[in-house]
């Protein structure tokens, strides 16, 4: 039945441009029966955005390794007005670099206008650290979004305290953890409601073990491979439900398993409620940890065919990401390596194994490295597609190899129903340059209804690429508000249907490189121009059900407050 006035909650964030009639795609696997209007990402000048920062990497004669394999950033709403703010990870003090000047991080409060306003000091957000990467999560559930950043060195957690400002909780909630610490993700593992914390670990390093790594002739130093590096467990954090949490990670089997991580995701490969992690390992094979239940986790990746090569070697793995991208209902994975090593996008098998399969993604990325990554429907068509950012570690690359490059371009494949298509020099003028990329975060910035993306680049300013066409195709917004399940819904399974044609999606957490995501759910839907329903399973099990819901609008769904079956 119909959402009654006092079950819905509809935030208007944006002007109404009348829906122009587009073909449609309709769900993997049925053929598209017109040629889609282009889409195209527009890098947004400085002078336009207000987005002056820079990424200082610490560059050194020395290059130590810190230097090269960062930073993030992070879509995420600080101060609940509704729109996507902006943070940026900077490097900072260690124990091979000390600032000429005081390195700060960056957090940019969106004005609304396209522009942004510099609110770092203010907000208490500067940092401090060498920093990697940042996850956006409401952790005590008080309904203000905290920020948690992984750094060489400690991480920091800080808690929102609802009035423009952040505290610095990491020691008083336990997950204040020394050494090199890469991605981290929310998620809730053992289904108590509670957001838990994993933060994948690099290698074991300090200066005291910087290794001199030189060409042939010695005349060159160059960042020395993680294979010379020991690898050291990830962690793992259980929520108290008081501010706290545990370490988890030896109980759970997570620190039972050193590796050289970077990025991750949690997503359910195996559809049995329960959320596992993929961890990509540089130089060493790739962790699929399998949620068990009672707090375990088994780490299958071999088993499933997600470890190695097709070779039987290990690979440099980066980036991740997870998502169904042909629509079978199962969850598919995709990593990204260096160059000649070819990226994976492994198939689901559905019985816990999976195939790579990476059709014109392989060919397009062999002499690319690739860092953040997303699947996401950039067109509002209903199906999932994937943007890719790369660069290679190594600044002097090009003196050692003649067809790869430092800086390298960004890449837009668009989901055909058959495959993935590379539409990145037909999609903007940003993907003719080439850029130093690691971390990629998603996000509505401007809240027209089509995703942009936000790059951070490695000792450079961070482009921001606005999405230009998406919103032609009809969509809706969604923002969970949860009152059982975990305060940002993940593992909650979203499905719509339109014009006849169902599509499901998972609300995974992480994935990308550094990163943190626009938590909010725009779902497509072409040229229809009506959802005939959209059903929201919460991951308490409670299911929701819209009917006939607004189109080109954010909506709130509370947890339990629409009809339900």
């Amino acid at each position: 039945m119909n959402i009654s006035v006092r079950h819905r909650t509809i935030i208007l964030l944006l002007f109404f441009a009348p829906a122009l009639v587009l073909p449609f795609t309709s769900q993997a696997g049925q053929t598209p029966v017109q040629v889609k209007s282009l889409v195209t990402f527009e890098e947004v000048s400085t002078k336009v955005s207000g987005i002056t920062w820079v990424h200082n990497n610490a560059h050194s004669p020395e290059r130590f390794l810190p230097e090269t394999v960062g930073s993030g950033c992070a879509f995420f709403d600080y101060d609940n007005d509704g729109w996507m703010d902006i943070y940026l990870v900077n490097s900072g003090p260690s124990d091979f670099f000390t600032p000429a000047t005081p390195l700060k991080n960056a957090l940019y409060r969106n004005n609304h206008d396209g522009t942004f306003t510099n609110v770092t000091d203010k907000a208490g957000v500067a940092g401090g650290t060498f920093g990697m990467g940042a996850a956006a999560g409401d952790y005590d559930a008080d309904g203000w979004v905290d920020l948690y950043v992984t750094s060489y060195g400690r991480n920091i957690l800080y808690r929102n305290n609802g009035n423009g400002t952040f505290t610095d909780a990491s020691e008083k909630a336990g997950v204040g953890a020394q050494g090199w610490f890469t991605c981290a993700v929310w998620f809730d593992y053992d289904n108590d409601g509670k957001l838990d914390l994993f933060t994948s670990s690099f290698v074991d390093y300090d200066k005291s073990q910087i290794t001199l790594c030189t060409d042939e002739k010695m005349s060159s130093r160059y960042y020395c491979v993680p294979r010379l590096f020991k690898p050291r467990p990830s962690r793992l954090f259980h929520n108290n439900g008081n501010g706290t949490f545990t370490d988890a990670s030896k109980e759970s089997g997570i620190a039972d398993h050193p590796g050289k991580s970077f990025g991750a995701v949690a997503t359910d490969v195996n559809n049995d409620g329960l959320m596992d992690l993929f961890v990509a390992n540089d130089t060493m094979p790739n962790f699929l940890f399998i949620n068990k239940g009672g707090g375990k986790f088994e780490e299958v990746g071999l088993g499933a065919g997600v470890a190695y090569s097709d070779a039987g070697k290990p690979r440099s793995g980066m980036g991740v990401d997870a998502a169904d991208y042909d629509g079978d209902g199962w969850q598919d994975l995709f990593v990204a390596n260096i160059d000649q090593e070819f990226f994976s996008l492994y198939h689901n098998q559905k019985d816990l194994t999976f195939t790579d399969e990476p059709g014109e993604i392989g060919s397009a990325t062999q002499l690319l490295s690739g860092w953040g990554l997303k699947f996401f429907d950039y067109d509002n068509d209903g199906d999932t597609d994937f943007f890719l950012v790369n660069g290679h570690p190594d600044d002097l690359i090009e003196m050692r190899a003649s067809r790869v490059s430092y800086k390298e371009p960004l890449l837009l494949f668009e989901n055909t129903g058959r495959g993935f298509r590379n539409l990145s020099k037909q999609s903007g003028a940003v993907f003719a340059k080439d850029f130093s990329s690691r971390g990629m975060a998603v996000g509505d910035y401007d809240n027209d209804g089509d995703l942009d993306v936000l790059v951070s680049n490695n000792g450079e300013a961070p482009p921001l690429l606005r999405n230009d066409g998406g919103n032609r195709n009809n969509w809706l917004g969604l923002q969970l508000v949860a009152t059982k399940s975990n305060s940002d819904a993940i593992g909650a399974i979203i499905t719509w249907i339109a014009g006849g044609v169902k599509h499901s999606r998972l609300k995974t957490s992480g994935g990308s490189y550094l990163a943190s995501h626009d938590p909010r759910e725009v779902i497509g839907i072409g040229a229809q121009t009506r959802i005939d329903s959209v059903e929201i399973r919460w991951p308490s099990g409670k299911v929701d059900k819209l009917t006939n819901p607004p189109l080109k609008t954010y909506i709130k769904v509370v947890e339990g407050t629409s009809s339900t079956k």
